[in-house]
C-alpha cells in the first residue's frame, strides 16, 4: 500500500510517499512546495495544486491523509491554511484518492505516544522509522502523517496480524540501539 501524507501551508506544503510493505514502513520520496511568497495568492495555490498533481502521476499513491486545520489565536493564518489545504484536497481528489483526515495531535501521538511532541521529535521519530533523513521539517511531518495514517486505517495490522505501528517503532528504536 503506497500512502501519501500532506502538510498544507500557503508558504510551503511539505508532501511524503510512503510504503507499507508487510509489517515494514518504506520510504519512497519526500519534497515541499515552495510558492514564491510574493506572488499573489491565487497563484501559489495554482502553485500547489499543479506541483501536488505532478508528485501524485509520478509517485501513483493509493491512499492519501492530509493535516486538519488547527485554528488556535490568528483566523488570517487558519484562513490561508485552509486555502492550501483546499488546493491539496483538489489535487488529491483529481487523482481519485481516497483522502483521510488527521489532527496534528493525533500525529504526534501515533509516532511519539504524546500528543506534545515537537518538531525535532517527530522528525526524529520519521528517521528512525524510515530510515531516511527527510529534505525538510515540512516533508517530515508529512511523512509523519502518512505513518499516522497507516495506523490509524489499520493497514499495518492488516498486512502481518499482530503488527502495529507501536511494533514497528520498537524495532526502529531497537536496530538503532544494536548500531
Amino acid at each position: 500500500m503506497r500512502i501519501c501524507g500532506i502538510d498544507p501551508g500557503l508558504r510551503n506544503t511539505g508532501w511524503g510517499i510512503i510504503d507499507i510493505v508487510g509489517s515494514s514502513l518504506k520510504w519512497v520520496a519526500d519534497g515541499v512546495i515552495r510558492p514564491d511568497p510574493g506572488c499573489p495568492d491565487a497563484e501559489r495555490l495554482l502553485i500547489i495544486h499543479r506541483d501536488l498533481s505532478s508528485v501524485l502521476a509520478l509517485h501513483k499513491p493509493e491512499q492519501a491523509a492530509i493535516e486538519e486545520i488547527f485554528v488556535a489565536r490568528n483566523a488570517m493564518s487558519a484562513l490561508k491554511l485552509g486555502m492550501a489545504r483546499g488546493a491539496a484536497l483538489v489535487a488529491l481528489a483529481e487523482s481519485g484518492l481516497k483522502v483521510q483526515n488527521i489532527s496534528a495531535r493525533r500525529v504526534k501521538q501515533n509516532l511519539t505516544g504524546s500528543g506534545r511532541a515537537d518538531k525535532n521529535q517527530i522528525t526524529s521519530m520519521v528517521s528512525r522509522l524510515l530510515g531516511v533523513a527527510p529534505t525538510s521539517s515540512d516533508a517530515a511531518d508529512a511523512l509523519a502523517i502518512a505513518i499516522a495514517a497507516s495506523n490509524d486505517s489499520g493497514i499495518l495490522s492488516e498486512n502481518d496480524e499482530g503488527s502495529s505501528l507501536d511494533q514497528a517503532i520498537a524495532r526502529a528504536l531497537a536496530k538503532e540501539n544494536i548500531s
